[in-house]
């Protein structure tokens, strides 16, 4: 297991063999036993192997190819929909419409959805994640007929490779991981953390691709901006409050 995570790629290619319905569902069975807060499972997955809805789902994500093209799109929500209402049928007062609930079901959803990536892995599938779901969230909630209390919050493509793209680089160790206490870091840390990845020759031509001086500025400028950033975090706290998880905040 752990020569496969050192080793993983994320495909965003794939083949047209489909995914077994029972391979399906026993990669889902073993996502779900995924640790999560309180044992209420308060997420939920939506799997789309229709294509008609594949195509809908794309304008939310950019356009991009995977989503048409991959046998199986997953769309992972916080969901206390359910929760909530088998706590109404049982005479208990129900109290997930905020912040704080949100927030412990999204990392019980994102727990949920990196099981489910690692097993679908190890049966040699390949996988690539969407950070474009909190973009456009009304968009596919849309789509996805999600009722209240049910907001996305990552989606998942996966089928079988039809690719073998070369591994990601990543910042070294010492650059994520702190011993007993943050230790914060100096401009020669930074440096040298960085050093590795802006030396590169593919980031190299990435940011002359991108008429940028600096690999930083390819982020702040063009791919990551603030304009950006505060538009979509917008358009999410709208998702948040349209689904009732801010009723009481």
């Amino acid at each position: 297991m752990l020569e496969l995570l050192l080793n993983r790629r994320t495909i965003r290619k794939y083949t047209d063999e489909n995914i077994a319905p029972e391979l399906m569902t026993g990669l889902l069975n073993a996502a779900a036993q995924a640790s999560n807060t309180g044992n209420m499972q308060a997420y939920s997955v939506v799997v789309t192997t229709d294509n008609s809805l594949k195509k809908q789902l794309a304008p939310a994500h950019f356009n991009q190819p995977m989503i048409t093209q991959a046998p199986a799109v997953l769309t992972f929500c916080a969901d206390f929909s359910r929760f909530t209402q088998w706590c109404k049928l049982r005479n208990a007062e129900p109290g997930y419409d905020n912040f704080k609930s949100f927030m412990a079901s999204a990392i019980d959803t994102l727990i949920f959805a990196q099981t489910f990536a690692v097993a679908a892995e190890s049966e040699g599938l390949g996988i690539c994640y969407l950070g474009t779901t909190t973009y456009n969230a009304q968009e596919i909630i849309e789509v996805l007929q999600l009722p209240e209390l049910v907001i996305p919050v990552t989606t998942i493509t996966v089928g079988y490779p039809a690719d073998n793209p070369a591994i990601t680089d990543r910042l070294p160790l010492e650059s994520v991981v702190h011993y007993n206490t943050y230790k914060p870091f100096s401009e020669e840390d930074i440096n040298s953390i960085y050093a590795e990845k802006e030396k590169s020759a593919f980031y190299r031509q990435f940011t002359a691709e991108n008429n940028k001086e600096t690999l930083a500025q390819v982020f702040t400028d063009v791919r990551y901006t603030k304009k950006n950033n505060e538009f979509f975090s917008e358009k999410y706290l709208q998702a948040l409050k349209q689904q009732k998880f801010l009723v009481s905040e």
